[in-house]
């Protein structure tokens, strides 16, 4: 196969990527967001990067979504959308893309496939998000709609501190989403899902109640029980996400609750934590799909 890594810029990841698909006779090629660029009725790719034609590679795995202006994000997103549309294999799918990185989209999904989230409410103006942080117990936890890795989420148990927050919230035009606090003893646990199936798993713990590893929370590798594994399948399915990192954390009587869907997860420290080839069953996935894409295509 050719396989088209998009990314910000190559790092690890995609040298990872590379080493398992040429370890499996396959070629890979990082391609930077910025040099994505689209025709409609002129000659040459309809979507290609520097020399590389979009439309003609055999899988594009999305590596990272960059931040951008609005135009650019939809921009590659309708780039997406059109290899995909154009029977290209895209993984993830750009609607998964969309579905996980919105955190409020993404959690109706999961609570719609019938899978325990947080008690959350999402609104624009400051009165609501002070009844909101009433009505949560008054200890919340203020994320962006749109971020990871932990960053530009705060906790906040006192109502005047919550208020400023969620006036300046107010004042930047942003979405305020107000989660309530769940007292998960500093650890979590993140399961990577391939096509349904979870393939590793380990527990981040930190003495930051954010147990992020890119923050530096410890690793450790955990063993993905049935339960823990067809729950992060079935977030995963929730946001139509083939590859994913779902987060789920345990409250203090032990019940579980999913956290958030990843649909371009990292694995850098979770491949430090399990010993487990990430990447080669990555590169498996795409192969077997793109299998199962052409003998579709040859019994037309």
């Amino acid at each position: 196969m050719r396989i088209v890594a998009l990314s910000e810029k190559s790092g690890w990841h995609t040298d990872d990527l590379r080493r398992a698909a040429i370890g499996r006779g396959h070629a890979l090629t990082c391609c930077s967001w910025l040099a994505v660029s689209g025709r409609v009725a002129t000659k040459g790719a309809a979507v290609h990067a520097d020399n590389v034609q979009l439309d003609t590679a055999d899988a594009i795995i999305v590596r990272t979504m960059p931040p951008g202006t609005l135009e650019q994000v939809v921009f590659r997103m309708d780039a997406l959308h059109r290899l995909a549309s154009a029977g290209g294999l895209v993984v993830n799918n750009p609607r998964a893309i969309e579905t996980a990185v919105d955190k409020y989209l993404a959690l109706t999904r999961i609570e719609a496939a019938g899978l325990p989230v947080p008690p959350t409410i999402v609104c624009q103006r400051l009165v609501d998000a002070t009844r909101a942080f009433d009505e949560l117990g008054g200890d919340v936890v203020i994320k962006p709609i749109f971020g990871s890795q932990g960053w530009g989420m705060t906790r906040i148990s006192d109502r005047d501190l919550a208020a400023r927050a969620f006036a300046q919230l107010e004042r930047m035009g942003a979405a305020i989403y107000v989660q309530k606090w769940i007292d998960h003893g500093g650890s979590d646990l993140r399961i990577f899902v391939i096509a349904g199936t979870a393939v590793a798993g380990m527990r981040r713990t930190a003495a930051d109640w954010r147990t992020n590893a890119a923050r530096g929370a410890a690793t450790d590798a955990i063993v993905v029980d049935g339960d823990m594994g067809r729950m992060a399948g079935a977030a995963a399915a929730a946001c139509g996400a083939e590859v994913a990192g779902v987060d789920i954390m345990h409250g203090p009587a032990g019940e579980p609750y999913v956290i958030e869907v990843n649909a371009a997860p990292g694995w850098q420290a979770l491949v430090g934590a399990t010993r487990v080839d990430v990447a080669g069953a990555i590169v498996d996935h795409l192969a077997a799909r793109r299998a199962v894409m052409e003998a579709a295509n040859v019994g037309r």
